[in-house]
């Protein structure tokens, strides 16, 4: 073989282990979401945009059934990290609330608090709703098992007296929970998420729904033994139709596992607060412009990540 024969094939070898050796540290991040009709999924596919790089990270947003199943999909390897509510990661890490009596997931760790998201009641018009109370004997969806929706609903219907058995339950995703209110199959549905959320948005456009404010003495009381829950406004005009609904919400967070790498959660927190992604947060979602470094640290009830840790002292947000 001549020289140049063998320095072709060389350079042929290292450029093919070059290749090898970029694809091998490419790293997929799965992002556990919701259901595709609510705000966890479209967000969450903003922010995957936002921290993939090329030849480094690839991050996809995964529709799932919510908080409680993104948090187990984390414990169980099959995500990288998810969205939950503030609640569900906080009783998911204590083993209290809805997690009462399983293990501990002492490895959940926080990177970031996102946004408020609103309680939403939504009634078919005529269904003789105005209230909680008014619930009972009625047919309505309290969201599927696994979402954080479902634990929610379960403590403002204690608040009011009334458990499950006191409905006609349904466990629906809010996309088809809403096409059952649209048919007059169902009265009532409840979604926790930020608003607008796309099912109740498109409900609203045909005028055959109304939205259920949540205040009053039995709210005033849970918020008291329940101190994520705090006051909440979905201003006019948010929903075609629909004035100002007072009501309560909690806090969408972005968790992860303490086992994710320090640098690749540093490089990912970092990647979602740059100036290139303010321009996408701004413009992309309606909940977008609340996605910001000052809120990420708000309502911790974990511990951050030592990676997010890391970025929020350097840019001076924690101490």
């Amino acid at each position: 073989m001549t020289m140049k024969k063998w320095s072709t094939l060389l350079a042929v070898a290292v450029t093919a282990i070059g290749i090898s050796g970029a694809a091998h540290a490419q790293q997929f991040f799965r992002i556990g979401t919701g259901g595709t009709a609510g705000t966890y999924y479209p967000v969450g596919g903003m922010i995957a945009n936002l921290i993939s790089t090329p030849n480094k990270l690839v991050a996809t947003a995964v529709a799932s059934n919510g908080s409680v199943a993104n948090i187990n999909g984390i414990q169980g390897g099959s995500l990288e990290a998810g969205f939950t509510q503030s609640d569900v990661a906080y009783w998911a890490y204590s083993g209290t609330g809805t997690f009462e009596g399983k293990p501990k997931a002492q490895d959940l760790r926080l990177i970031a608090t996102l946004y408020p998201e609103s309680i939403h009641l939504v009634v078919r018009k005529g269904s003789g709703v105005k209230s909680v109370a008014d619930l009972r004997g009625k047919r309505v969806s309290m969201d599927e098992p696994g979402s954080g929706t479902l634990v929610d609903v379960r403590l403002i219907l204690a608040a009011y007296g009334l458990t499950e058995k006191d409905l006609k339950p349904e466990y629906l995703k809010p996309n088809q929970a809403g096409d059952k209110v649209r048919d007059g199959g169902l009265d009532a549905f409840f979604f926790v998420g930020g608003a607008p959320a796309g099912a109740i948005a498109e409900l609203a456009s045909t005028g055959g729904v109304e939205l259920v404010s949540l205040q009053g003495p039995e709210i005033d009381k849970l918020r008291a033994s329940q101190e994520f829950f705090t006051p909440d406004v979905i201003a006019a005009g948010t929903y075609q139709g629909v004035g100002e609904i007072k009501t309560i919400s909690v806090n969408a967070q972005m968790v992860t596992s303490a086992k994710q790498p320090t640098d690749t959660v540093y490089d990912l927190t970092r990647a979602m607060y740059s100036e290139a992604s303010r321009k996408m947060l701004d413009n992309g979602h309606a909940k977008g412009k609340q996605i910001t470094a000052e809120n990420a640290v708000k309502g911790a009830g974990i511990p951050f990540h030592p990676g997010a840790e890391k970025y929020y002292k350097e840019i001076g947000l924690l101490k």
